[in-house]
């Protein structure tokens, strides 16, 4: 998907909305694990359909499939397809955070970009350009970059100074702009890190930013957009908790579509704010 069509489907469905697919098994409504054989696809279809007219983007999270063997990377593969099939012009992340020798990423790389057909993947920059650009060789893909995390631990490494001052995200970032551009790399930037963003941007003002955090970790929606937002919108803001798990019973969907039709309004009327729409 190009950075233009991404832009488009901001504008017509007036969001820009990445529904996070964190779809943890022991946190799934009761009566898909006594009636479902595949129980993690039947929840993902569901808020899928309920969500699709408010959301841009879907981001799968590997880890919570990968626990579950076999069975996991099935009900992966089985959301991925889905999405291709039936929503083709939402765009899909791996969140992955792969990373790792060039050889290695060169697989990863076919996995997600070959194999599975998403249009893009978180990866880890931590060990270099050659660890990134096997991704980046893929028309029409993205790459996601850690940049500046919201967990706690963030604070270990990221925001450490060298001896001129600058920190380790800002020479992540920097480094960067040598490997990828703004039509085929996006940056992992925490909804917890508030006004940061106006530093991000001074770096890379051109790029999409991918943004976790908002809802159930606290990060304010408005905050994100002052400082982040550019003249192509430029977010692409993640909620995951607060969306899928905001209810246990059997209107855990018509739930779900509620909190995320929240945001959406809430987007619509920034993006109208910004002269967006």
């Amino acid at each position: 998907m190009t950075r233009q069509l991404l832009f488009d489907n901001i504008r017509r469905r007036k969001s820009f909305l990445c529904v996070g697919l964190d779809s943890d098994i022991r946190k799934l409504p009761k009566h898909l694990l006594e009636n479902e054989d595949d129980p993690v696809f039947a929840f993902n279809r569901a808020i899928i359909d309920a969500t699709a007219d408010v959301c841009v983007a879907y981001k799968p999270n590997l880890a919570f499939y990968e626990c579950n063997g076999l069975a996991g990377w099935k009900s992966y593969e089985r959301t991925i397809q889905y999405l291709h099939n039936h929503y083709p012009t939402h765009f899909v992340i791996a969140d992955a955070k792969r990373g790792d020798i060039g050889n290695t990423s060169q697989m990863y790389a076919r996995s997600f970009f070959e194999e599975q057909d998403v249009d893009a993947v978180t990866v880890a920059p931590y060990m270099g350009e050659d660890s990134v650009t096997p991704f980046l060789g893929y028309a029409g893909k993205w790459v996601v970059m850690l940049a500046l995390t919201s967990n706690k631990g963030s604070l270990d490494f990221q925001l450490l100074e060298d001896k001129d001052g600058e920190r380790l995200f800002e020479k992540v970032l920097r480094t960067s702009l040598g490997w990828g551009n703004e039509h085929n790399t996006m940056y992992v930037v925490g909804a917890t890190r508030g006004s940061l963003f106006a530093d991000v941007r001074r770096i890379v003002p051109r790029h999409f930013l991918l943004v976790p955090g908002v809802g159930a970790q606290g990060g304010s929606l408005e905050e994100v957009c002052r400082y982040g937002m550019n003249d192509a919108c430029g977010l692409l803001v993640n909620s995951s908790r607060g969306i899928i798990f905001a209810d246990s019973t059997e209107h855990f969907a018509d739930v779900a579509r509620e909190k995320a039709a929240e945001l959406q309004k809430q987007m619509e009327n920034l993006l109208r704010e910004r002269g967006l729409l």
